[in-house]
């Protein structure tokens, strides 16, 4: 390119620039000045604002992840999932009381007999008295046996004379043998014993005669393979009165079991206890004792609009059984 080509495009460019303000021609005398314009003024100051951001001293900040991070990583978590809620877990070798809860119902929950809930957490009845916050085993501990310490035994040498001494000394003592005449006593059979305990309560609950809580049409039996049918379904009118079965005392009477709605708990002796469940309204509080067919609640249904129904149901020894063969025909 040409030296006037050269001329010619450093005077266009400076034109160009005086035109967009980058830069200004002072004229004083014969010489020119070329000064800074408002908008080359402002490129320059972003200029230096760049240049220094980039040359600021410093390094990036170096975190260490932990050993904990590093093992999520690499078993592919995502490190920015949303946090899941923390929800409380109930063991099933412990269990934390809650406000409303009984011994009772704690062992109703998981199927289990109260009195060896009582056992296992030392808990004195008739009352059976829990607070809340209050940690209940439910399971039994586990037995530690002993271990015998492991000494090493040594043999000595005892002397013959002692051993012939103390012999003598034994035989010295022995009393005399009784008379072959003399007639031996026989023992006396005590028929009290052959009774255990658990026949004697096999014998009280014997005398257990149930009766049918409500009326209506049973709409689901029992079965003792399927955990959501406990007991049995009797389908009626709402508000219909619910009695209770067999005489008792009430043990439980509240809507903190899930699945159960507004629930009475009846026990009648050391094996049976019976539950009323779907209630509309509770008559009865824990405590009360009752007589066979005293009404104990209004019928009300498992869910808002849905058909009233009673939900009862048996335990013996904290098992569910079914309460068809216990009550009478109709």
């Amino acid at each position: 390119m040409a030296v006037g080509d050269y001329i010619f495009t450093f005077n266009r460019f400076s034109q160009i620039a005086r035109g967009l303000g980058i830069v200004n021609l002072l004229a004083r005398g014969r010489h020119q000045t070329i000064m800074l314009g408002p908008v080359g003024l402002m490129l320059l100051l972003s200029l230096l604002i760049n240049i220094t951001a980039c040359s600021s001293k410093g390094s990036a900040p170096v975190y260490t992840r932990s050993t904990t991070e590093s093992s999520r990583a690499s078993s592919g978590v995502r490190r920015n999932a949303p946090a899941q809620p923390l929800r409380r877990k109930t063991s099933l070798t412990y269990y934390l009381v809650q406000s409303g809860d009984t011994l009772y119902s704690i062992a109703w929950r998981y199927n289990l007999s109260h009195e060896l809930v009582a056992v296992w957490n030392g808990i004195k009845g008739p009352e059976y008295p829990i607070y809340p916050g209050q940690r209940l085993r439910l399971k039994p501990p586990a037995t530690r046996q002993k271990r015998l310490p492991n000494h090493s035994l040594k043999t000595q040498p005892v002397p013959q004379k002692k051993n012939v001494v103390s012999r003598q000394k034994q035989l010295s003592r022995v009393p005399p043998a009784a008379p072959q005449s003399q007639k031996r006593k026989k023992p006396v059979k005590k028929t009290a014993s052959l009774k255990s305990p658990q026949q004697g309560k096999l014998n009280k609950s014997i005398k257990l005669k149930w009766v049918w809580p409500t009326k209506g049409r049973v709409v689901q039996t029992f079965s003792g393979s399927d955990q959501n049918r406990k007991g049995i379904r009797i389908r009626g009118d709402m508000g219909q009165p619910i009695a209770a079965a067999e005489a008792g005392k009430v043990v439980y009477a509240g809507g903190g079991l899930v699945g159960y709605g507004n629930l009475i708990i009846i026990k009648h002796d050391q094996e049976f206890l019976s539950a009323y469940g779907y209630n509309r309204k509770l008559l009865v509080k824990e405590g009360d004792k009752l007589a066979k067919g005293d009404i104990v609640a209004h019928m009300g249904s498992p869910n808002r609009g849905g058909q009233p129904m009673l939900h009862f149901e048996v335990r013996k020894q904290g098992k569910p059984i079914n309460p068809l063969p216990l009550l009478p025909r109709r």
